[in-house]
């Protein structure tokens, strides 16, 4: 690494009348006629002057300070960043299908509409529900469309006064968002100290004005909610359905179904669960599924199967067959089709019996992680987790370090924080989840680390108060960051030259 350019900014390497290349002066007939006076540069743009070598090393260097998922362990909490197979980004780059137009007559596009059928299909299986659909563009977008459809069917039966979402306490910030966004008005439901919903608070919250009850299970704390069925069971007698959160499927491929414990819609993390590289804002996809007797309140168009003189083939509905009650158009076209073709290949590959080991394996490295720290950072929940577990920071805070300490020193290691401050049940919450695709020898390295650092935290505490250490950018004050934010190329451009 050359030292020289890690971490400046672009400005920093300006040097006047230095010139990569020169672009050829306006050659059209018109100039610039057409553009309205008040649009108009009275200047020319401040810009960096540069060659062409610096530019490129420069973006080079700079892409070495992200850290992802390829570059190390990534124990993000509630969030399945694990590594994802290259196989799966070598399919949905192939030139037939991004070569392809949403407006080609579906006769000339028949391998993608099988292969969105088929996803659809596995999909369905997986989640034990009789129909998905794949245009929801994110997780949010996915629950927005589900709570759609629950309002079309309470619509659609004149039940107009279900205007009610239940959302446990300890729910991901985008239920209750999604519900608003939706429409809809929230009523928290209190947890239990071991994080799982309050049966008794929940029962008075349930009559004729609820429209549904949201719910992620395992729950956002890592633990299985074993008395899912009594709740369905409670929520339907009300009238309402029940919604599920798949952001936390993970571990529960091939074990456990959302549809069989009594939930009426669902959504699918394809990005976390299913192989797509995310963060940062995308790409992402969240399909719908529906238990039987909900399909036709779900969004067109949809693929559909056909069978003509004994041939199969697969077509775009645009409502025809659904009645009046479907949603119309949630998303562009037909979701993510790249996040599509990536989760299809990696359900493929894996198949049945692989996919259940996922979540086998994802469930049994978090408590290998749980149990190995336990005597250092405080548990406030000592169950069997799933995919993930919460410490409340270190056991020991006498120093006063906090998570977001703790944070900051495993960057000093080569390990990207967990989620830390999340879920809100815990002051201290540091969240990990370690997913099934590490191995036993990563997840050594990462568990000796945080026991340095509790050492640390004891005998050299200032050291992790003002982690990190040896990364590009050292610790910046947050708070300036927040309060005097740089958000135009003058003043990032002004920051550097100063």
């Amino acid at each position: 690494m050359n030292r020289k350019y890690y971490g400046k900014v672009i400005f920093e390497l300006s040097r006047h009348g230095r010139r990569g290349y020169s672009l050829p002066k306006n050659g059209c007939d018109g100039g610039l006629d057409g553009i309205p006076e008040q649009l108009m540069r009275s200047s020319d743009p401040v810009l960096p002057e540069v060659d062409e070598p610096t530019v490129v090393r420069h973006y080079n260097n700079m892409s070495t300070n992200n850290f992802g998922v390829d570059t190390g362990f990534y124990p993000l909490g509630s969030c399945t960043m694990k590594y994802n197979p290259k196989i799966n980004e070598e399919i949905s780059s192939l030139p037939a299908f991004t070569s392809l137009h949403p407006f080609q007559p579906s006769a000339t596009v028949q391998g993608a509409l099988e292969a969105y059928y088929m996803l659809q299909s596995k999909l369905s299986e997986i989640g034990g529900m009789a129909e998905f659909t794949l245009n929801p563009y994110a997780g949010a977008h996915g629950e927005l469309t589900g709570l759609m459809v629950i309002r079309a069917y309470h619509e659609s039966r004149g039940d107009m006064a279900r205007t009610k979402v239940i959302v446990p306490d300890s729910a991901h910030g985008t239920n209750p968002a999604s519900a608003a966004v939706a429409g809809l008005k929230v009523v928290e439901v209190k947890s239990l100290p071991d994080g799982t919903v309050d049966i008794d608070a929940l029962r008075p919250l349930l009559d004729e004005t609820v429209a549904a009850v949201m719910m992620t299970n395992p729950n956002t704390v890592g633990i299985f909610e074993h008395s899912i069925p009594e709740i369905a069971e409670m929520v339907h007698a009300c009238g309402a359905l029940m919604y599920y959160d798949g952001a936390n499927l993970n571990p529960m491929l091939g074990v456990a179904r959302p549809g069989d414990m009594g939930f009426d819609v669902m959504h699918i993390n394809l990005h976390k669960t299913f192989s797509t590289p995310h963060g940062g804002g995308g790409p992402g996809s969240g399909p719908v599924g529906v238990r039987d007797g909900l399909q036709q309140f779900l969004p067109n168009p949809r693929v559909v199967k056909r069978n003509v003189s004994g041939d199969s083939t697969f077509e775009l509905d645009f409502g025809t067959e659904k009645g009046p009650h479907a949603l119309g158009r949630i998303s562009a076209w037909l979701g993510n089709f790249a996040v599509e073709l990536r989760a299809l290949a990696y359900i493929l590959s894996l198949g049945r019996d692989g996919l259940k080991m996922a979540g086998a394996l994802a469930t049994l490295n978090a408590n290998y992680v749980k149990e190995s720290l336990r005597d250092l950072y405080e548990l406030p929940i000592d169950r069997v987790c799933k995919h993930e577990f919460v410490f409340d920071g270190l056991a020991d805070k006498s120093s006063g370090v906090t998570t977001l300490n703790i944070a900051k020193r495993l960057l000093d290691h080569g390990f990207h924080a967990p989620t830390i401050y999340f879920p809100l049940l815990f002051h201290e919450s540091l969240m990990i989840e370690p997913t099934e695709t590490e191995s036993k020898e990563t997840l050594d390295d990462f568990i000796a680390v945080m026991r340095d650092i509790a050492r640390e935290a004891v005998e050299s505490p200032e050291t992790v108060k003002n982690a990190p250490l040896e990364t590009p950018v050292r610790k910046p004050d947050d708070t300036a960051a927040a309060l005097n934010p740089i958000v135009t190329f003058t003043e990032l451009q002004n920051t550097a030259m100063a």
